[in-house]
């Protein structure tokens, strides 16, 4: 019987300048990206300044307790507002001192009572669509989007299950990582296990259990859910109580495209990856690990150590690999392994993926 068989994305989807433009402006620009987490801004008047789609952002917590996200640019003659972390009462452009409320809106200007019709009203920050999911800040640029909750149906709910102890986690550390490779380099890597037996042998052997591993795309919405279970406890590299929970022996990670991924690890431990893209050829991904309040773990320390020590390097070295490959003049796609029995030595995720990653380029803008 013939049948056609899938093949990879052709090396220009990662090393045109072109695409790479039309992604800023078109699919990070319309997508849900992360921010922070909100235990990161607590009080009210905290504030970080952060970046999506190549445009400067800061979120802060108003005085009702909601946290809002503004283009990080003054009305007046756009200087940028902050920088960094902080607190204030007021947000103030340093450069001619105008001053906003912490909901946006114009409160005051050197002068500005003298000019002939200036309405004070009509003025204010540039608002994000922001969203607060499981604690976790999205925004996104596009304000006719989708909810989260259609982008990804069901995701909240089941991360809840896994960690039913989220409302009560902040960060405990964020690592980051600078990688030279376009950013679906990474993506694909991290969004397939393919590789994981023979390139990752202290998650393969001291995590999960590889014969166990799938990874499978959500029939609605743009998810990839990985799942398997933890190793046998004598070969875990951490302790696992595997009666504190319904899912402490399982492993399972919900990727939400473009950028993030939310893990579960044995033992109900949460982490994630988040990703920004820099330039065609650089991204950085951040590594989160959350702890009850924050608060300090040998456990969850050890863990975060052991991973970017091992699985991180370990990436590292494969995406630059791949990227560098892919400017190959005697590179030809080959055929994606699609098992139709799926399971860890199966790249039916990365069909996925690519056909998320061409149309968003391919398609004409809406």
């Amino acid at each position: 019987m013939n049948v056609a068989v899938t093949h990879s994305l052709d090396a220009h989807y990662y090393t045109s300048d072109d695409i790479f433009q039309k992604e800023l402006n078109g699919l990070l620009a319309r997508t849900w990206q992360f921010a922070g987490h909100s235990a990161d801004i607590p009080n009210v008047g905290d504030y970080f300044a952060f970046e999506v789609a190549g445009q400067s952002l800061f979120a802060i917590r108003g005085r009702d307790n909601v946290i809002r996200t503004f283009f990080n640019v003054c009305q007046h003659r756009a200087h940028e507002m902050v920088s960094g972390t902080g607190n204030t009462r007021v947000v103030v452009c340093p450069y001619h001192q105008w001053t906003y409320e912490l909901t946006g809106g114009l409160r005051a200007g050197p002068n500005i009572k003298n000019v002939p019709g200036f309405d004070r009203s009509k003025i204010c920050l540039t608002e994000v669509r922001t969203e607060d999911f499981l604690g976790f800040i999205f925004v996104n640029l596009d304000n006719e989007a989708a909810s989260m909750d259609e982008w990804y149906p069901g995701v909240r709910d089941e991360i809840s299950e896994f960690v039913p102890h989220i409302d009560t986690l902040a960060p405990l550390e964020w690592v980051e990582i600078p990688e030279n490779c376009n950013w679906k380099c990474s993506i694909e890597n991290y969004s397939e296990c393919y590789h994981c037996p023979s390139n990752h042998p202290t998650f393969a052997e001291g995590v999960v259990k590889p014969e166990t591993y799938d990874i499978q795309p959500a029939k609605d919405g743009y998810v990839l859910r990985h799942t398997t279970e933890c190793q046998a406890l004598e070969k875990m590299t951490y302790p696992v109580d595997l009666e504190s929970n319904a899912h402490a022996g399982d492993y399972q990670s919900w990727f939400l495209w473009p950028m993030f991924s939310f893990q579960c690890y044995p033992g109900n431990v949460l982490n994630t990856y988040h990703w920004r893209a820099n330039t065609v050829d650089t991204c950085t991904v951040w590594r989160g690990w959350f702890t009850e309040n924050g608060h300090e773990s040998d456990v969850i320390r050890n863990l975060a150590i052991q991973d970017r020590e091992t699985t991180v390097e370990e990436d590292i070295r494969l995406v630059e690999s791949v990227h560098r490959g892919l400017k190959s003049k005697g590179y030809v796609p080959g055929p994606l392994v699609l098992d139709p029995n799926c399971g860890v030595l199966s790249e039916h995720s990365v069909a996925r993926l690519q056909q998320w990653m061409r149309e968003a380029v391919d398609q004409p803008a809406s």
